[in-house]
């Protein structure tokens, strides 16, 4: 993990500790998480859910799959299907092309934080830091967090946002929020 997470996460134990940071309220359900377990991994459990299955095509694309089946943790901000066809028509069968490997690890690792971040921590760090969270991906890129209402929006390189729409879905390796737009470097 690096320096920025590792400050993040303890800014986010502190102050929870300290103000009791309330977590996010918005908890609706994007499709069926009921399959979601803590004693499976990221991959084995998003695999078993419908709604998470263009993400999972992706993951399989791009060689990840036993990365993100590894010990981690990770944060994952796991973009739904609905999320995927938000994108230009073709782009997700472009990217799964064997030519466009780079491309689409990138973005997939783009939604991917070293480390476990849970709702509370997010939160608390926003909190801290004045109303927005940076935190720094897999791929090396940042992503601001800030609150809207009791939902929190992430904003990506390009200025698009997406907002969590289920939290804190734990796993064996990490936690899994959900997101209903795919975030670009």
């Amino acid at each position: 993990m690096d320096i920025t997470n590792r400050l993040i996460t303890a800014i986010a134990l502190a102050t929870s500790a300290l103000a009791g940071t309330a977590v996010m309220a918005d908890h609706h359900k994007t499709g069926d998480h009921s399959k979601m377990a803590p004693t499976k991994n990221i991959v084995e459990t998003a695999s078993a859910v419908p709604a998470l299955s263009t993400l999972v095509a992706a993951v399989t694309a791009a060689g990840l799959v036993d990365t993100l089946a590894s010990p981690g943790p990770f944060t994952v901000f796991a973009p739904t299907n609905a999320a995927f066809e938000k994108l230009p028509a073709g782009t997700v069968g472009t990217l799964v092309k064997p030519e466009n490997k780079a491309t689409l690890t990138k973005i997939l690792t783009y939604h991917v934080v070293a480390g476990k971040l849970t709702s509370t921590d997010i939160v608390a760090a926003i909190k801290a830091g004045g109303g927005n969270a940076l935190v720094t991906t897999v791929a090396g890129e940042k992503l601001t967090a800030r609150l809207s209402g009791n939902s929190v929006v992430i904003t990506d390189g390009k200025g698009g946002q997406s907002t969590v729409t289920t939290v804190d879905l734990m796993q064996s390796n990490g936690v899994v929020h959900v997101i209903d737009s795919v975030l670009l470097p």
